[in-house]
């Protein structure tokens, strides 16, 4: 629990801004050290539908090392083992996932509040762990080139959090970040997303996932009864193009684009039933200062493409809590610290996004163009290959570097 320093200022060994898959896997990772830590979340709960439900088998891994992949998947979810892509009208296999050395070689659909909810009660269990709601980090607290933790709004008012080191983890909009004027490396991203809901029916396709034509691309989520819609779209199209043509050309959009969603498109009725996702792909030069690191998406926005970004925001989790355990029970945590999980991370992160470009670039092809497409050459000669399929499994599943849970006896 955190120690009350005075009436609103509490001290923590570890704070950890934001609540997400990257902060409460380090918590939980730290908290199963021995380690004080307090997680920040500012919300009132972790119900945001716009969030990346893909559980890749890296993750599923990790859940085995800890003993909880049973209790994991006893948690509603749909299992994916095989992951297939449609361009023009041809679908076209990508992924097998089945060959993958991990006990759970499948992708686990799982809205990410079941996954945070899932987590955080396993680490509530322990003694050293603490997760406040509704602390929203307006500031860091400096002190002669050090940060020594975060200014925080409360229900209850203002707080300071005082900590050994501060772990930004709050997102692509960090706070953290910015108010460290970390330096970001920006490479630009083509896409926007448009996410809603439409409801699912038992006679739809198993594996519709990935859907592109006319112009446009539609990735459909199996939540069980209802689909998790992501709209691909041109950047910044929406506004000046979409809108303005209005919701029933949209409704068509979407008909023309998966023809078996015609009965239900008329579950959209206004505007504000979608949420604009602004694509990002970028890194910070240098992820850490004395006393502050960062991680996940506060380190490096991820565009939606792959599912990946969760499953490398908890990989980073793993890494940082692996290096920086031992350090945090003696309160040695020096820069050379904190460079040595960015120099583990960064190369897993510069050849992700690398990939994403490169997805962006073959998307630039047809956004925007509202005629049938033509499937791309490298996908008709490469789909029918199984190596190609094992190896685009094992990027999409483990990802580069996968990182595991070390025994309680090696940290």
């Amino acid at each position: 629990m955190s120690a009350i320093l005075s009436p609103g200022t509490l001290s923590t060994t570890c704070c950890i801004v934001g609540g997400g898959p990257a902060g409460i896997m380090l918590g939980f990772l730290l908290a199963r050290s021995g380690i004080q830590v307090t997680v920040l979340e500012k919300h009132k709960d972790f119900f945001r539908d716009f969030r990346g439900d893909t559980i890749h088998p890296s993750t599923l891994e990790l859940m085995r090392e800890l003993g909880l992949l049973e209790a994991f998947l006893a948690v509603p979810h749909q299992e994916m083992p095989r992951l297939s892509v449609s361009f023009g009208n041809r679908s076209f296999p990508l992924a097998d996932f089945s060959g993958l050395p991990a006990q759970a070689n499948f992708i686990t659909l799982m809205p990410q509040w079941d996954f945070l909810k899932f987590l955080s009660t396993q680490a509530a269990q322990l003694p050293t762990f603490s997760l406040l709601l509704e602390h929203e980090v307006i500031g860091l607290i400096k002190q002669n080139g050090r940060i020594l933790g975060v200014q925080a709004n409360t229900p209850n008012g203002p707080v300071e959090i005082r900590a050994g080191l501060t772990v930004g983890c709050d997102g692509r909009q960090s706070i953290v970040r910015s108010s460290a004027e970390l330096p970001v490396i920006d490479r630009g991203a083509p896409i926007d997303v448009l996410w809603f809901r439409l409801s699912r029916s038992t006679s739809d396709p198993a594996n519709a996932l990935g859907n592109f034509n006319y112009g446009a691309g539609l990735i459909l989520i199996n939540r069980g009864d209802y689909f998790q819609c992501g709209y691909i779209i041109a950047k910044d199209s929406f506004a000046s193009t979409i809108k303005p043509a209005g919701l029933p050309a949209f409704r068509q959009s979407l008909v023309h684009l998966v023809p078996f969603l015609t009965d239900r498109v008329s579950e959209i009725t206004a505007w504000d039933q979608l949420n604009l996702l602004s694509v990002q792909v970028n890194r910070l030069q240098r992820w850490h200062l004395p006393g502050l690191l960062c991680i996940g998406d506060a380190a490096h926005a991820m565009s939606p493409v792959g599912g990946l970004g969760i499953n490398l925001a908890i990989q980073d989790a793993v890494a940082a809590a692996n290096i920086l355990a031992g350090p945090l029970r003696s309160a040695l945590v020096t820069e050379i610290t904190l460079a040595h999980v960015q120099s583990r991370r960064e190369f897993p992160t510069r050849v992700t996004q690398a990939f994403q470009v490169a997805a962006h670039h073959l998307l630039t092809r047809f956004l925007g163009n509202p005629g049938a497409i033509k499937p791309p050459l490298l996908l008709r000669l490469l789909s029918p290959i199984a190596l190609f399929r094992r190896t685009t499994a094992r990027f999409i599943g483990l990802g580069v570097r996968p990182e595991h849970i070390r025994p309680h006896g090696d940290r």
